[in-house]
């Protein structure tokens, strides 16, 4: 419990379910960069997880795919990458377990509808007394 990835109150992913590698992170940054292996490669496998019910797997599959893959080589430290990686990984999935509240319609009130009609009716009282005089008046 204590060694687990939190996704959501409700998801907890264990760690030894993340697969993470390290490899140079290249381009430029002198000997550190050609010698450090900084860059993470993250990789959670959705299908074989614990962490899910089988609700939240189907809707995680349908909107990420079987595998999730998180590349990061930002910082110099592996660790920091690492916890980078790890907080994308569970961003990710958050939104991918967001339900959207469904829209209810509504309808505007009698007193709204007022409103707008008299607002239409002192725009065009403005717009007729801007008019050039009749001869007849």
């Amino acid at each position: 419990m204590a060694d687990d990835l939190v996704v959501t109150r409700a998801v907890r992913i264990p760690r030894n379910e993340l697969d993470v590698s390290f490899s140079p992170s290249g381009g430029p940054g002198g000997q550190h960069a050609n010698r450090s292996n900084t860059r993470v490669e993250l990789r959670f496998d959705l299908t074989s997880s614990s962490a899910f019910s089988e609700a939240q797997r189907a809707r995680v599959l349908e909107r990420i795919g079987p595998e999730l893959r998180v590349v990061v080589d930002d910082e110099r430290s592996q660790l920091r990458n690492r916890q980078l990686a790890e907080q994308r990984l569970a961003t990710k999935l958050r939104e991918a377990l967001h339900v959207e509240r469904p829209r209810r319609a509504t309808k505007p009130s009698k007193r709204a509808k007022a409103r707008r009609v008299d607002a239409k009716k002192r725009r065009g009282q403005v717009k007729r007394d801007r008019r050039r005089p009749r001869l007849d008046d």
